[in-house]
């Protein structure tokens, strides 16, 4: 049992947090994805050994009514309609570029799809999302997909099959049937603010022992706190 923990986003330092982990899910690659120089600084800085994964630019997955869009200097090349939902479109797939070259820059495992509750599984999104991750170039990658609107558990487990992708959920509200490897992201039980019981991180190590590896990421106003104790709590097990 392969077990791996950190936080979404540096919650402290870059410097501080490397001290206590050795895996980070980066944020700012959602809003706009770094330059080059700049991911290839942090993968110089961190130690040996240390993961990143990375969540896919919004461009991809979200489409730009989205409030997330209000980034400043996000600049949209092209009629709005052509951005999300995993078109097959020209802004779309520059997005994607960007995307694996800030992934391969970094040096990292995983990137994240994290879509918009808003994304239902309509017959043109699934046909959309099998087109792309049917398309794209991993590069040796893993492809997490975390779908937020009403999807039916069959649906998702036939896609992540058919198309290799991770299930990323949050294990407090769904779960992956037992398997080979589990992407979780806790959300907070009632909401961001929301600090984790022992209690509740006792049951998510029971969780975890239905995967060969697990990738537990707290995504919550205490994650430092949060993930430092159930870290703990792993290695005490282990």
């Amino acid at each position: 049992m392969d077990i791996r923990v950190g936080c979404c986003g540096f919650p402290k330092s870059q410097t501080a947090y490397y001290t206590q982990f050795s895996l980070v899910e980066v944020q700012q690659t959602f809003y706009k994805p770094p330059r080059v120089p700049t991911v290839q600084r942090w993968r110089q800085q961190a130690p040996a050994g240390f993961e990143f994964v990375i969540k896919a630019w919004q461009l991809i997955t979200h489409p730009a009514s989205s409030p997330t869009y209000q980034q400043p200097g996000l600049l949209l090349d092209g009629p709005a309609e052509s951005y999300g939902s995993f078109q097959a479109t020209p802004q779309v797939m520059a997005a994607w570029q960007r995307t694996l070259e800030t992934a391969l820059a970094l040096q990292a495992t995983v990137i994240l799809f994290q879509c918009p509750p808003s994304l239902g599984p309509s017959l043109e999104n699934i046909t959309n999302l099998v087109r792309f991750f049917t398309r794209v170039e991993r590069k040796g990658l893993s492809f997490a997909w975390e779908p937020r609107g009403p999807w039916p558990e069959k649906t998702i487990a036939r896609l992540c099959q058919e198309v290799d992708l991770i299930y990323a959920t949050d294990p407090f509200v769904k779960r992956p049937a037992p398997g080979s490897v589990a992407y979780f992201r806790m959300h907070g039980k009632s909401g961001y603010g929301y600090r984790y019981r022992d209690d509740d991180l006792r049951q998510l190590l029971t969780w975890c022992h239905d995967y060969d590896r697990v990738y537990c990421l707290f995504n919550n106003a205490s994650m430092w706190e949060d993930s430092l104790r159930f870290d703990q709590m792993v290695a005490a097990e282990t």
